[in-house]
């Protein structure tokens, strides 16, 4: 599927400062970039860089001098998707995780799964399949938390959202997190454009490594999992935010858009067909 994106942010800079933005579209096998600009007013020379640890795409801008900056970042992104049915699979073992992956069985500085492995263990531990139980969790945080704009913040924790019961993707992608890893599940932050988001902003949701492979699951249920441009993989928000500001700066306004370009029909998938059906973005 092909899908235009677009990211426009517009900051008021105070005095010298740096800019690390993470807007740019993931290049993997499962998703490619047909082509794509950053602009930003005034001129100012970007430096472009790839996680250590992963493939997520970073741009560093070092702003000199005070004043209004804007930032424009456009893409055409061909992506695809996995459904794969997992009634029967093959569950892992920790001792046959790939090395990459065990990064996202501890605790990160949003999801701290072990302060909630009494409230996972009570709550999900009777279910067998490890399939079953991220599904559980996923339903589970659906329901017992409202999503509500504007309630928390940047400091906000999967533990302060079991509490507060209230959140935005973000909050709730952080909590299925916690979950997932207090039971053994590795889990990770999955941050992108959504097709179909109302409105439309970045979007927040989280995999699971089930069977060996990644599934993606979103707790909000408010954007179509087939309608996902991938910006990042991370342990939590903290290692994948769209901006990591260092400096006096402050942020007028964000605008993003995302547009399916496929002249063929979208049938969007808010959830799995059925309860064994996932979906994979590698």
């Amino acid at each position: 599927m092909k899908f235009k994106v677009s990211a426009e942010l517009g900051y008021d800079v105070k005095s010298a400062s740096t800019l690390i933005l993470n807007i740019h579209a993931l290049k993997n096998g499962h998703q490619t970039i047909l082509d794509e600009k950053l602009i930003i007013d005034p001129y100012i020379q970007a430096e472009e860089f790839v996680a250590l640890n992963g493939d997520n795409r970073f741009v560093r801008v070092d702003i000199p001098n005070p004043g209004p900056v804007n930032i424009k970042y456009e893409a055409t992104v061909d992506n695809c998707y996995q459904l794969r049915n997992f009634k029967k699979y093959d569950e892992l073992a920790v001792n046959q995780f790939d090395p990459q992956v065990l990064t996202y069985l501890n605790p990160s500085r949003y999801c701290q799964s072990d302060k909630l492995y009494r409230l996972a263990k009570n709550t999900f531990g009777y279910i067998e399949s490890n399939y079953d139980k991220v599904v559980a969790i996923t339903n589970w945080v659906h329901t017992n938390v409202e999503y509500l704009g504007g309630f928390t913040n940047s400091e906000t924790s999967a533990y302060d959202t079991v509490t507060q019961q209230a959140g935005v993707c973000r909050d709730f992608a952080h909590l299925g997190i916690a979950l997932c890893r207090a039971l053994t599940i590795p889990a990770r932050y999955f941050t992108g454009y959504a097709y179909k988001l109302v409105p439309q902003d970045f979007h927040a949701c989280f995999e699971a490594y089930v069977g060996g492979q990644w599934v993606l699951f979103d707790a909000t249920k408010l954007a179509p999992l087939n309608g996902l441009v991938k910006i990042a993989s991370a342990r939590d928000a903290a290692d994948a935010a769209i901006a990591s500001i260092f400096g006096d700066v402050f942020c007028s306004y964000i605008k993003v858009n995302c547009e399916l370009l496929d002249q063929e029909p979208f049938t969007p998938i808010y959830y799995p067909k059925s309860v064994y059906d996932g979906i994979s973005y590698l």
